[in-house]
């Protein structure tokens, strides 16, 4: 007789208490396994892969793609004895993934150590290892995949009786897959920030090809524009993001949620709880690109991406350094000034899910070729749409580059919990007096809003002066670093 368990949504961290399914990675009929990824999901602050706590078969998929669900909600069912190996009568007692008596449903480990339960052994099958995890519970058993299975119509399952029809046959495609993929699609992946054991192979023998990376990386492209009868100019319309088209075509809707929707809340609670206050000044960072370019031929920097931003961080650094009252944040509810110890480096990036600030931890105690390593991880990460929760915790100031998109400077807004964010705008070349003559220098200009009621606009000027003159000269940084 077939058991089937379902797998409860868990929380993906931090307390959040609904996601968004973006793609199913199995289908009804597909054989899974124990820590195989089944679904990715959007919360408000990252996209999360949850891996199968069942190994099985896919009985059905509960929600559909696109959908908000929230946590506890059942959204796959998974047959976890196709073949009827186990003894009929034999109660599925274990409780649902992500499920624990008395305390939300998490993520890692799908449970609390103290209320683990055991799942009974199956007679005439080998028990898999348990995944590793604070609950160190036995994972079920393996089942060996044989010809294909016809699941009786009249089974009568242990939860409701699913709403759609159990497809017959059982795939094994995906069961302990091997990544298959020649070297030049390997390297476009890596390139990509696309994780291989994610793509659905479409080439002979279950060889990913080229076509499926890209197809697979499209999906966190920027959305395509859509042109409608009689529109002036062409607006937004994807289904995959709920929005819809007003009848006369003049409008798109899409509905606010995910990171957009956690953005947007924290900018408003940050912008009318944190008085700010800007300061500005234009610096000469023409030696900053020449240091730029010999780092990009230093062959201890080959294997990383060296950017003016590069030279940016590790000024901000040395400035905190000097100035820790900056590195502060203010706790409300206390009525306390938190001065930290550390400095985890945000790093404003946009992305096709919005804008995410993930930092760099323990950046302070990183040198100049770890910092790049940090950038160009931290961006391949934000990039590919696999920024987790914790990658954005904590952190205590952080950098905005504006230039990237030629903006000349801005007023940012300060990242909640933190006391200042640096704004680093576009470097253009422009006639410049140097050494009492008119020149043609590189130029940049800088931003530093901060939270007036932990830095006074003296303390904001210092840390702001110091990162120009970095930058301005960055053997500089030999004196104070």
């Amino acid at each position: 007789m077939p058991t089937f368990e379902q797998f409860k949504l868990p929380d993906a961290g931090e307390g959040l208490t609904e996601a968004e399914i973006v793609q199913w990675h199995v289908a009804v009929g597909d054989e899974v396994t124990v820590n195989q990824t089944i679904v990715e999901i959007e919360t408000a602050k990252s996209l999360v892969e949850l891996p199968s706590p069942y190994t099985g078969v896919v009985a059905e998929l509960l929600v559909a793609e696109g959908d908000t669900v929230e946590v506890g909600v059942p959204i796959i069912v998974v047959d976890t004895d196709p073949s009827g190996a186990t003894s009929a009568g034999a109660p599925a007692t274990e409780p649902a993934a992500g499920e624990a008596s008395g305390s939300g449903a998490v993520l890692v480990g799908y449970g609390v150590a103290e209320q683990a339960s055991a799942r009974r052994p199956r007679r005439g099958s080998a028990v898999a290892a348990a995944p590793s995890g604070p609950t160190a519970e036995p994972a079920p058993p393996v089942v060996a995949p044989a010809a294909p299975v016809a699941v009786p119509a009249a089974a009568a399952p242990v939860r409701p009786a699913p709403s759609g029809p159990i497809r017959a046959l059982v795939s094994a495609a995906t069961a302990g897959r091997t990544v298959l993929a020649k070297p030049p699609v390997r390297k476009l992946a890596r390139d990509l920030g696309v994780e291989l054991a994610s793509v659905p192979a479409t080439g002979p023998g279950g060889i990913i090809t080229r076509e499926d990376v890209l197809a697979y990386s499209a999906r966190s492209e920027p959305r395509t524009l859509a042109t409608y009868a009689g529109d002036d100019s062409p607006w937004l319309n994807d289904a995959g993001t709920g929005s819809s088209v007003t009848p006369d075509g003049r409008q798109t809707r899409v509905p606010v949620k995910s990171v957009r929707k956690r953005t947007a809340e924290a900018m408003v609670q940050s912008a009318f709880t944190a008085p700010h206050v800007t300061e500005f000044h234009t610096v000469d960072v023409t030696k900053t690109m020449k240091l730029v370019a010999k780092l990009r031929e230093d062959r201890e920097f080959k294997d990383v991406r060296v950017t003016p931003l590069l030279i940016t961080a590790r000024a901000l650094l040395l400035a905190v350094r000097r100035h820790p009252d900056i590195n502060a944040s203010w706790d409300e509810a206390a009525q306390e000034i938190v001065y930290k110890h550390y400095v985890n480096l945000g790093i404003a990036a946009a992305t096709p899910r919005g804008l995410v600030v993930p930092n760099i931890k323990d950046a302070h105690r990183l040198d100049l070729k770890g910092l790049a390593q940090g950038l160009s991880d931290l961006t391949a990460t934000a990039r590919a749409g696999r920024t987790t929760p914790a990658d954005m915790s904590d952190g205590t100031i952080t950098i905005t580059n504006v230039g990237v998109f030629g903006i000349d400077t801005g007023t940012p807004i300060l990242n909640p919990g933190e006391a200042a964010i640096l704004a680093f705008g576009a470097i253009r070349e422009q006639p410049w007096v140097h050494k009492g003559k008119i020149k043609k220098r590189w130029v940049t200009q800088l931003a530093l809003s901060f939270d007036h009621r932990l830095v006074d606009g003296a303390l904001g000027a210092y840390v702001l002066s110091d990162v120009a003159k970095i930058l301005e000269d960055p053997a500089q940084a030999l004196v104070w670093g």
